[in-house]
Protein backbone atom coordinates (compact mmCIF):
# COMPACT_ATOMS: atom_id res chain seq x y z
CA UNK A 1 0.00 0.00 0.00
CA UNK A 2 1.46 3.35 -1.20
CA UNK A 3 2.06 6.08 1.55
CA UNK A 4 -0.11 9.10 1.89
CA UNK A 5 1.64 12.49 2.48
CA UNK A 6 0.44 12.34 6.05
CA UNK A 7 1.59 8.88 6.67
CA UNK A 8 4.75 10.49 4.92
CA UNK A 9 5.01 13.99 6.81
CA UNK A 10 3.99 11.71 9.82
CA UNK A 11 7.14 9.67 9.60
CA UNK A 12 9.22 12.58 9.28
CA UNK A 13 7.52 14.01 12.59
CA UNK A 14 8.49 11.19 14.02
CA UNK A 15 12.22 11.11 13.15
CA UNK A 16 12.53 14.96 13.88
CA UNK A 17 10.68 13.88 17.40
CA UNK A 18 13.61 11.30 18.32
CA UNK A 19 16.29 14.02 17.46
CA UNK A 20 14.19 16.73 19.62
CA UNK A 21 14.08 14.21 22.36
CA UNK A 22 17.72 13.42 22.76
CA UNK A 23 18.17 16.93 23.68
CA UNK A 24 15.03 17.08 25.62
CA UNK A 25 13.06 19.82 23.15
CA UNK A 26 9.22 19.51 22.52
CA UNK A 27 7.49 17.53 20.53
CA UNK A 28 6.34 17.65 16.83
CA UNK A 29 2.57 16.77 16.81
CA UNK A 30 2.55 13.65 14.53
CA UNK A 31 -0.80 15.01 12.68
CA UNK A 32 -2.22 18.27 10.45
CA UNK A 33 -0.41 20.45 12.66
CA UNK A 34 2.55 18.54 12.46
CA UNK A 35 2.87 19.16 8.86
CA UNK A 36 2.67 22.85 9.62
CA UNK A 37 5.06 23.11 11.99
CA UNK A 38 7.42 20.84 9.34
CA UNK A 39 7.22 23.51 6.80
CA UNK A 40 7.72 26.09 8.93
CA UNK A 41 10.85 24.34 10.26
CA UNK A 42 11.64 24.37 6.29
CA UNK A 43 11.25 27.82 5.37
CA UNK A 44 13.15 29.14 8.69
CA UNK A 45 16.01 27.22 7.03
CA UNK A 46 15.34 28.82 4.13
CA UNK A 47 15.87 31.93 6.01
CA UNK A 48 19.93 31.27 5.99
CA UNK A 49 21.94 32.38 2.52
CA UNK A 50 25.08 33.16 1.36
CA UNK A 51 25.73 36.11 -0.63
CA UNK A 52 28.85 38.42 -1.53
CA UNK A 53 29.80 41.80 -0.51
CA UNK A 54 31.65 44.22 -2.98
CA UNK A 55 35.29 45.14 -1.74
CA UNK A 56 35.24 48.47 -3.87
CA UNK A 57 36.96 51.56 -2.12
CA UNK A 58 38.03 49.51 0.54
CA UNK A 59 41.74 49.60 0.02
CA UNK A 60 44.45 46.98 -1.67
CA UNK A 61 44.76 43.35 -1.05
CA UNK A 62 41.27 42.48 -1.20
CA UNK A 63 39.15 40.29 -3.81
CA UNK A 64 36.15 41.90 -5.67
CA UNK A 65 34.01 40.33 -2.85
CA UNK A 66 34.19 38.29 0.24
CA UNK A 67 31.02 35.78 0.78
CA UNK A 68 29.13 36.39 4.13
CA UNK A 69 26.30 33.62 5.67
CA UNK A 70 23.10 35.88 6.19
CA UNK A 71 21.30 34.48 8.49
CA UNK A 72 17.50 36.00 8.19
CA UNK A 73 16.00 34.57 10.83
CA UNK A 74 15.03 36.18 13.99
CA UNK A 75 17.67 37.14 16.21
CA UNK A 76 20.55 36.23 13.00
CA UNK A 77 23.85 37.29 12.47
CA UNK A 78 25.99 38.23 9.51
CA UNK A 79 29.30 36.37 9.71
CA UNK A 80 32.40 35.93 7.27
CA UNK A 81 32.95 32.58 5.77
CA UNK A 82 36.74 32.76 6.08
CA UNK A 83 37.21 30.19 9.12
CA UNK A 84 35.27 27.60 7.56
CA UNK A 85 36.93 28.05 3.70
CA UNK A 86 40.26 28.14 5.53
CA UNK A 87 39.16 24.52 7.46
CA UNK A 88 39.16 23.15 3.90
CA UNK A 89 43.06 24.70 2.37
CA UNK A 90 45.30 22.06 1.79
CA UNK A 91 48.51 24.51 1.11
CA UNK A 92 49.24 27.43 3.26
CA UNK A 93 47.76 30.50 1.67
CA UNK A 94 51.08 32.63 1.44
CA UNK A 95 54.63 31.69 2.89
CA UNK A 96 55.15 33.15 6.35
CA UNK A 97 57.95 32.37 8.91
CA UNK A 98 61.78 32.77 9.41
CA UNK A 99 64.68 30.48 8.52
CA UNK A 100 68.11 31.13 10.52
CA UNK A 101 71.10 29.74 8.94
CA UNK A 102 74.33 29.32 10.62
CA UNK A 103 76.36 29.78 7.05
CA UNK A 104 76.58 32.67 4.90
CA UNK A 105 76.91 29.79 2.31
CA UNK A 106 73.77 28.59 3.55
CA UNK A 107 72.19 32.18 3.93
CA UNK A 108 72.86 32.95 -0.12
CA UNK A 109 71.52 29.56 -1.44
CA UNK A 110 68.20 29.54 0.50
CA UNK A 111 67.98 33.32 -0.59
CA UNK A 112 68.17 32.48 -3.81
CA UNK A 113 65.99 29.17 -3.70
CA UNK A 114 63.17 32.11 -2.24
CA UNK A 115 63.37 35.11 -4.07
CA UNK A 116 61.25 36.79 -6.07
CA UNK A 117 61.44 40.05 -7.99
CA UNK A 118 60.11 42.13 -4.32
CA UNK A 119 62.96 40.69 -2.16
CA UNK A 120 65.87 42.57 -0.34
CA UNK A 121 68.51 42.09 2.36
CA UNK A 122 68.91 44.22 5.39
CA UNK A 123 72.36 44.08 7.36
CA UNK A 124 73.33 44.94 10.63
CA UNK A 125 76.85 45.59 10.39
CA UNK A 126 77.65 46.45 14.22
CA UNK A 127 79.05 44.89 17.06
CA UNK A 128 76.67 43.29 19.18
CA UNK A 129 74.69 41.70 16.66
CA UNK A 130 76.15 41.86 13.34
CA UNK A 131 73.98 39.59 11.00
CA UNK A 132 71.88 39.62 7.59
CA UNK A 133 68.28 39.25 6.97
CA UNK A 134 66.39 38.80 4.02
CA UNK A 135 62.47 40.01 3.75
CA UNK A 136 61.56 37.31 0.55
CA UNK A 137 58.33 38.99 -0.03
CA UNK A 138 59.21 42.61 0.57
CA UNK A 139 57.26 45.74 -0.95
CA UNK A 140 57.81 45.33 -4.64
CA UNK A 141 60.01 47.77 -6.59
CA UNK A 142 56.24 49.63 -7.81
CA UNK A 143 55.51 50.26 -4.03
CA UNK A 144 52.82 47.40 -4.25
CA UNK A 145 52.65 46.76 -0.10
CA UNK A 146 53.18 43.04 0.96
CA UNK A 147 52.83 41.15 4.31
CA UNK A 148 57.01 40.81 4.61
CA UNK A 149 56.56 37.80 6.50
CA UNK A 150 58.96 34.95 5.13
CA UNK A 151 62.13 36.02 6.04
CA UNK A 152 65.81 34.48 6.31
CA UNK A 153 68.35 35.50 8.81
CA UNK A 154 71.43 34.99 9.26
CA UNK A 155 72.82 36.60 12.91
CA UNK A 156 76.69 36.18 12.67
CA UNK A 157 78.00 33.20 15.00
CA UNK A 158 81.53 34.72 17.28
CA UNK A 159 84.02 31.93 17.19
CA UNK A 160 84.99 30.78 20.34
CA UNK A 161 88.56 32.18 20.23
CA UNK A 162 87.74 35.77 19.06
CA UNK A 163 84.92 35.66 22.38
CA UNK A 164 87.96 35.12 24.29
CA UNK A 165 90.06 37.89 23.28
CA UNK A 166 86.69 40.12 23.33
CA UNK A 167 85.84 38.31 26.94
CA UNK A 168 88.89 39.87 28.95
CA UNK A 169 89.48 43.60 26.70
CA UNK A 170 90.56 46.11 28.84
CA UNK A 171 89.82 44.08 31.74
CA UNK A 172 92.77 43.92 34.51
CA UNK A 173 94.51 40.91 35.56
CA UNK A 174 97.01 39.61 37.51
CA UNK A 175 100.04 38.76 36.54
CA UNK A 176 99.42 35.03 36.90
CA UNK A 177 96.23 35.06 34.87
CA UNK A 178 97.83 37.23 32.20
CA UNK A 179 101.01 34.77 32.11
CA UNK A 180 98.06 31.93 31.64
CA UNK A 181 95.45 34.08 29.13
CA UNK A 182 99.07 34.34 26.76
CA UNK A 183 100.03 31.34 26.78
CA UNK A 184 96.75 29.66 25.57
CA UNK A 185 96.02 31.96 23.54
CA UNK A 186 99.48 32.23 21.59
CA UNK A 187 98.05 30.40 18.56
CA UNK A 188 96.10 33.21 17.79
CA UNK A 189 98.88 35.53 17.66
CA UNK A 190 100.77 36.50 13.39
CA UNK A 191 103.72 37.42 12.41
CA UNK A 192 103.25 41.64 11.34
CA UNK A 193 103.77 42.80 8.12
CA UNK A 194 106.10 45.42 6.85
CA UNK A 195 103.34 47.86 6.12
CA UNK A 196 101.67 47.08 9.94
CA UNK A 197 105.32 47.09 11.20
CA UNK A 198 105.29 51.12 9.49
CA UNK A 199 102.10 52.00 10.25
CA UNK A 200 101.87 50.96 13.81
CA UNK A 201 105.44 52.01 14.81
CA UNK A 202 104.50 55.55 13.66
CA UNK A 203 100.86 55.73 15.04
CA UNK A 204 102.43 54.37 18.33
CA UNK A 205 105.54 54.53 18.81
CA UNK A 206 106.57 51.36 19.24
CA UNK A 207 108.00 48.34 18.01
CA UNK A 208 105.44 45.63 16.87
CA UNK A 209 106.49 42.00 18.49
CA UNK A 210 106.70 38.53 16.83
CA UNK A 211 104.74 36.23 18.24
CA UNK A 212 107.71 34.64 19.53
CA UNK A 213 107.92 37.37 21.91
CA UNK A 214 104.86 37.52 23.10
CA UNK A 215 104.93 33.49 23.85
CA UNK A 216 108.99 34.49 25.73
CA UNK A 217 107.23 37.41 27.22
CA UNK A 218 104.64 34.98 28.53
CA UNK A 219 107.16 32.45 30.18
CA UNK A 220 108.90 35.36 31.91
CA UNK A 221 105.82 36.19 33.52
CA UNK A 222 105.25 32.85 34.60
CA UNK A 223 108.44 32.44 36.42
CA UNK A 224 108.65 35.98 37.67
CA UNK A 225 104.75 35.35 38.78
CA UNK A 226 104.81 35.87 42.50
CA UNK A 227 108.32 38.47 42.77
CA UNK A 228 108.06 42.16 43.10
CA UNK A 229 109.17 44.39 40.64
CA UNK A 230 112.15 46.08 41.68
CA UNK A 231 111.76 48.32 38.66
CA UNK A 232 110.57 49.63 35.41
CA UNK A 233 111.32 52.06 32.79
CA UNK A 234 110.47 52.65 28.73
CA UNK A 235 113.32 51.55 26.59
CA UNK A 236 114.48 53.25 23.91
CA UNK A 237 111.98 51.04 21.23
CA UNK A 238 109.07 52.25 22.93
CA UNK A 239 108.63 49.19 24.97
CA UNK A 240 108.73 48.45 28.58
CA UNK A 241 111.80 46.46 30.65
CA UNK A 242 110.43 45.36 34.09
CA UNK A 243 113.10 44.42 36.69
CA UNK A 244 111.70 42.02 40.10
CA UNK A 245 113.26 41.76 42.75
CA UNK A 246 114.27 38.61 42.21
CA UNK A 247 118.35 38.12 40.77
CA UNK A 248 116.81 35.81 38.16
CA UNK A 249 113.34 37.30 36.37
CA UNK A 250 112.92 34.99 33.80
CA UNK A 251 114.75 31.40 32.80
CA UNK A 252 117.60 33.36 31.26
CA UNK A 253 117.86 35.32 34.11
CA UNK A 254 117.31 38.51 32.25
CA UNK A 255 115.21 41.52 33.09
CA UNK A 256 111.88 40.89 30.89
CA UNK A 257 110.89 43.43 27.84
CA UNK A 258 107.41 43.82 27.25
CA UNK A 259 106.55 44.96 23.89
CA UNK A 260 104.19 47.72 23.88
CA UNK A 261 101.91 46.06 20.41
CA UNK A 262 101.44 42.71 18.65
CA UNK A 263 99.46 41.72 16.21
CA UNK A 264 95.93 39.25 16.43
CA UNK A 265 94.66 37.41 13.88
CA UNK A 266 91.36 35.09 14.42
CA UNK A 267 88.60 34.49 12.32
CA UNK A 268 85.64 36.86 14.23
CA UNK A 269 83.19 34.56 12.75
CA UNK A 270 82.39 30.45 12.38
CA UNK A 271 83.34 29.51 8.97
CA UNK A 272 84.31 33.23 8.29
CA UNK A 273 87.73 34.74 7.20
CA UNK A 274 90.70 35.69 9.51
CA UNK A 275 90.56 39.82 10.60
CA UNK A 276 93.69 41.17 12.07
CA UNK A 277 93.94 43.30 14.76
CA UNK A 278 96.59 45.36 16.50
CA UNK A 279 96.71 44.37 20.58
CA UNK A 280 98.40 47.24 22.96
CA UNK A 281 99.47 46.04 26.02
CA UNK A 282 99.71 47.79 29.06
CA UNK A 283 100.93 47.32 33.53
CA UNK A 284 100.57 49.34 36.17
CA UNK A 285 102.60 49.07 39.35
CA UNK A 286 101.49 49.84 42.34
CA UNK A 287 103.79 48.87 45.96
CA UNK A 288 105.95 46.46 43.84
CA UNK A 289 102.69 44.36 42.44
CA UNK A 290 101.96 44.60 39.04
CA UNK A 291 98.39 44.56 36.96
CA UNK A 292 98.03 43.81 33.53
CA UNK A 293 95.48 44.79 30.59
CA UNK A 294 95.51 44.87 26.88
CA UNK A 295 93.21 46.92 24.26
CA UNK A 296 92.17 45.31 20.96
CA UNK A 297 92.84 48.39 18.85
CA UNK A 298 90.02 49.31 16.42
CA UNK A 299 88.29 46.19 16.45
CA UNK A 300 84.95 46.92 16.13
CA UNK A 301 85.39 48.90 13.24
CA UNK A 302 87.47 45.74 12.18
CA UNK A 303 84.72 43.20 12.15
CA UNK A 304 82.20 46.30 10.69
CA UNK A 305 84.49 45.94 7.47
CA UNK A 306 84.50 42.66 7.77
CA UNK A 307 80.67 42.04 7.43
CA UNK A 308 80.60 44.97 4.95
CA UNK A 309 83.04 42.99 2.74
CA UNK A 310 80.34 39.63 3.39
CA UNK A 311 77.62 42.08 2.14
CA UNK A 312 79.15 42.95 -1.19
CA UNK A 313 79.77 39.29 -2.03
CA UNK A 314 76.01 38.66 -0.62
CA UNK A 315 74.64 41.31 -3.22
CA UNK A 316 76.38 39.87 -6.05
CA UNK A 317 75.72 35.99 -5.71
CA UNK A 318 71.85 36.78 -4.62
CA UNK A 319 71.22 39.89 -7.59
CA UNK A 320 69.10 41.48 -4.80
CA UNK A 321 69.54 45.43 -3.59
CA UNK A 322 71.02 45.45 0.07
CA UNK A 323 70.23 48.13 2.69
CA UNK A 324 71.79 48.63 6.09
CA UNK A 325 69.91 48.97 8.89
CA UNK A 326 66.76 46.47 10.10
CA UNK A 327 63.82 46.04 7.87
CA UNK A 328 60.17 46.86 8.91
CA UNK A 329 58.85 45.27 11.97
CA UNK A 330 55.63 43.01 11.73
CA UNK A 331 52.08 43.69 13.34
Amino acid sequence: MSETPNTKSADIAGEINAALASFGARRVPESGEGIESIVNLARAANGVEVDWLPTEGLGEGLPEAVPLLIDRRQGGKVVTLREEIERYRTNPDRRRGTARVTTLRAFVDLVNRHKDDGSVIFARTEWPEPGLTAVIDYHTRDNHPRHGEHRVQYPYPVTQEFKAWIGNNGKQLSQADFAEFLEERAPDLAEPTDIEIDRYTKLFKTRVASPNEVFDLARGLSVSVDMKVANHVKIQSGESAIVFSEQHTNDKGEPIVVPGLFILQVPAFIDGEAVRIPVRLRYRVKGGDIVWAYALYQWEQVLRDRVKLDLEQVEFDTKLPVFEGTPEGRA
